[in-house]
C-alpha cells in the first residue's frame, strides 16, 4: 500500500513542498503568463503533477493515472454536470423568449447599468450561488449583463468579482457541512465564524462591482446604492448564519439584498445613467472591432435575438414577469424541498452510489497511516444539484411550453458549447487528485503551519489556494480543512476558526480558478480568452486576499471578542 511521505526530497520540507508546488505553478504561469488555454494549461499540469507523484513521491505510475481518472470523473460529475444543467436551464428561458422578459424586468427596477450589476450579478447571482453554485451563476449573470449592453469582457470580469462573498454558504452552504464532516466540527459553529468574515468582504464587493462598470466616477455618483446592497447583504448573512440557518443563509442574505435596493431605488436614483448606457456600447463595439469580429457586437445581436425572440413587446404584464421568473421560482421550490425537507433530503441521500475506485481503493494510505476515503467514488445520480436542475428544466419546459424536442436539441446544444469547459475542469480535478494522494498537497500545507501562531495569517492562503486549483471551495475545505484543524492545535490556535478561515480564503480564490473563468468566457462567447479574465480579475482577488489573512490574524488575538 502506498503511503505519502511529506518530506521526499531530500529529507526536506520546505524543498519537499516547493516540488509538490510545480503543478500550481505550471497551471498559473501557463494561464497567465504565457497565455495558454486553459484546457491545454490544465492538461499540462496534470502531467506535471503525475511526474511530480512518480519521480518525487515514488507513487506506482498506475496508482497515480487512476488518482487522475478518479478526479475527472468528479470533475465532469458532479460538477460539471451542475453547469450542464444550470445552462440549459437558462437556455430554455432563451427559446421560450421569457429571458428577454426577465430582463425588461430588471429594466423596470433600473436602467443603469452600475444598478444592474448590484442587481443581477450580486443580488440574483448570490440566489443562484445558493441554489446551485459550481459555476452556475457566473455563467447565467454573465448572459444577462451581455444582453443588457456590457462587452463580453466586462461582463465576464464583473460576475467573477461578484462571486465572492456567497461563495462560502453557496449550494445550501456544501464547504461548510464537509469542513464539519472531516473536522468533526459542528458546522453550525463553522458556519457562525464564517458568517463574521465574509459579510465585512460583501460590504466592499457593491463597490467594486460599480468601480468595474464605470470607474471611480462612477463610483462618487453611485455609492449610496452600493453601500445599501452590501450592507443588506452583510448583516442579513451574519444574522441568517449565526441565528437562523446555515443552509439558507445565502438565500436570505441575496433577497434582503434585492429588496433593501429596491425600496431604496423607489426613493433614490443615481445620475448620468444615459451616459453610462453609451460608453458601454461604444466600450463593447471596440472590444468587438478589436477582437477582429464581424457583424453587429455580441450584445448587441443577442439583444436583437431577444427582441425578436418576445414579439411583439407592449407594456411587459404582471403574468409575463411572473413567467419570466417562473425557472428560478421553480428552482427554489424544488432545492428547498431536496435540501431542508428531511423526508426529500433522507430519500434523496439513500439513492447515492458508492464506488470504490478499482484499482485505487484499499492501496492508498493517508500521511497518517489511515486509509483513504478519497478512493471510494460517491455518484450522486439523484441527489446532485445537477439533477435537481434538469428536473427544474423539465418542469420549465411544461410551464413555458417547450417542445420536447427542441428542449432536447437545446440540451446537445449545451453539451458542444462546453466541450472545452468539461476537458479543463476534468483535467484539473484530476490534478487536485492526484496531488491530494500522491501527499503534494499535504506537504505544501504542513510547511505553510510551520509558521505556528503566524499560521493565523497564512490560514486563509490554504483555502484561496484550494479553490483556486480545483474551483471548488468545498473541495478546497475537503483538501485542507483537517490540516487546518491540526495545525491549529499545534499552534494554540481556535481550530474553528482557521477552519473557517479555509472556507472564507476559498471564498475569494474561485474567482481566478480555471474552471470558473472557462465558464465565464463561455457564457459570454469569449472561449479561449481565459487568460485575459485572468489578468483582469488576479489584482482583486490577491486584495481582497490579504485583507482577509488580516481579518483573521487580528480576529485570533486582538478581535477575538468578534468569535461567537
Amino acid at each position: 500500500m502506498y503511503r505519502p511521505d511529506l518530506s521526499p526530497v531530500g529529507d526536506s520540507l520546505a524543498l519537499s513542498a516547493l516540488v509538490g508546488a510545480l503543478p500550481l505553478l505550471t497551471l498559473f504561469v501557463l494561464l497567465g503568463g504565457l497565455r495558454l488555454k486553459a484546457h491545454w494549461a490544465g492538461l499540462a499540469a496534470l502531467g506535471t503533477s503525475v511526474v511530480v507523484a512518480v519521480w518525487a513521491y515514488d507513487m506506482p505510475v498506475d496508482l497515480a493515472l487512476l488518482a487522475g481518472t478518479e478526479g475527472a470523473a468528479f470533475g465532469l460529475f458532479p460538477i460539471m454536470w451542475i453547469v450542464l444543467a444550470a445552462l440549459w436551464v437558462h437556455q430554455l428561458t432563451v427559446t421560450s423568449g421569457r429571458f428577454a422578459d426577465l430582463r425588461r424586468a430588471f429594466n423596470l427596477v433600473s436602467d443603469d447599468p452600475r444598478i444592474q450589476a448590484l442587481i443581477i450579478a450580486f443580488c440574483f447571482g448570490a440566489l443562484l450561488e445558493a441554489l446551485a453554485g459550481f459555476g452556475a451563476p457566473v455563467a447565467i449573470t454573465g448572459v444577462m449583463l451581455l444582453a443588457l449592453g456590457f462587452s463580453p469582457v466586462r461582463a465576464a470580469v464583473t460576475v467573477l468579482v461578484a462571486n465572492t462573498a456567497p461563495v462560502a454558504f453557496g449550494a445550501i452552504a456544501t464547504p461548510i457541512i464537509t469542513a464539519g464532516t472531516l473536522t468533526d466540527i459542528d458546522y453550525a459553529d463553522i458556519g457562525a465564524y464564517v458568517g463574521r468574515q465574509t459579510p465585512l468582504l460583501a460590504l466592499f464587493v457593491p463597490l467594486l462591482l460599480v468601480v468595474l462598470v464605470d470607474g471611480v466616477g462612477g463610483l462618487r455618483q453611485t455609492w449610496p446604492a452600493a453601500v445599501v446592497c452590501g450592507g443588506a447583504f452583510a448583516v442579513a448573512q451574519f444574522v441568517s448564519s449565526n441565528y437562523i440557518s446555515v443552509e439558507l443563509t445565502d438565500i436570505i442574505a441575496s433577497l434582503v439584498a434585492l429588496g433593501a435596493v429596491v425600496a431604496f431605488l423607489r426613493v433614490w436614483r443615481p445620475a448620468e445613467g444615459e451616459r453610462v448606457r453609451e460608453d458601454l456600447r461604444v466600450a463593447a463595439e471596440r472590444e468587438h472591432l478589436e477582437a477582429g469580429g464581424s457583424g453587429p457586437p455580441p450584445a448587441e445581436a443577442q439583444r436583437a435575438g431577444a427582441a425578436e425572440q418576445a414579439g411583439a413587446a407592449g407594456a411587459l404584464s404582471r403574468g409575463r414577469i411572473l413567467q419570466a421568473f417562473v425557472p428560478y421560482l421553480v428552482v427554489i421550490a424544488v432545492f428547498s424541498v431536496a435540501k431542508l425537507w428531511d423526508p426529500a433530503k433522507e430519500f434523496l441521500a439513500d439513492t447515492d452510489v458508492s464506488v470504490s475506485w478499482p484499482g485505487l481503493d484499499g492501496e492508498v494510505l493517508t500521511a497518517t497511516g489511515e486509509q483513504s476515503s478519497t478512493t471510494v467514488y460517491v455518484f450522486p445520480w439523484l441527489s446532485s444539484p445537477g439533477s435537481l436542475l434538469v428536473l427544474c428544466g423539465i418542469l420549465v419546459a411544461v410551464v413555458h411550453r417547450v417542445r420536447a424536442l427542441d428542449a432536447v436539441r437545446e440540451f446537445a446544444r449545451t453539451v458542444l458549447t462546453l466541450r472545452w469547459a468539461l476537458l479543463t475542469v476534468g483535467s484539473v480535478l484530476a490534478l487536485a487528485y492526484v496531488m491530494n494522494l500522491s501527499g503534494q498537497t499535504i506537504t505544501i500545507g504542513t510547511w505553510i503551519a510551520g509558521a505556528g501562531a503566524a499560521f493565523a495569517f497564512l490560514s486563509p492562503l490554504l483555502g484561496w489556494l484550494g479553490t483556486a486549483v480545483t474551483g471548488s471551495d468545498t473541495s478546497a475545505n475537503a483538501l485542507f480543512a483537517t490540516l487546518q484543524q491540526t495545525a491549529a492545535g499545534e499552534a494554540g490556535l481556535d481550530p474553528t476558526l482557521l477552519v473557517a478561515a479555509n472556507t472564507s480564503g476559498g471564498v475569494v480564490g474561485k474567482m481566478i480558478s480555471p474552471q470558473n473563468l472557462t465558464i465565464a468566457a463561455t457564457a459570454v462567447g469569449l472561449l479561449g480568452k481565459e487568460a485575459v479574465l485572468f489578468r483582469k480579475t488576479i489584482g482583486w482577488s490577491v486584495l481582497l486576499l490579504l485583507a482577509l489573512c488580516l481579518l483573521v490574524l487580528l480576529q485570533s488575538h486582538v478581535l477575538a471578542w468578534m468569535l461567537p
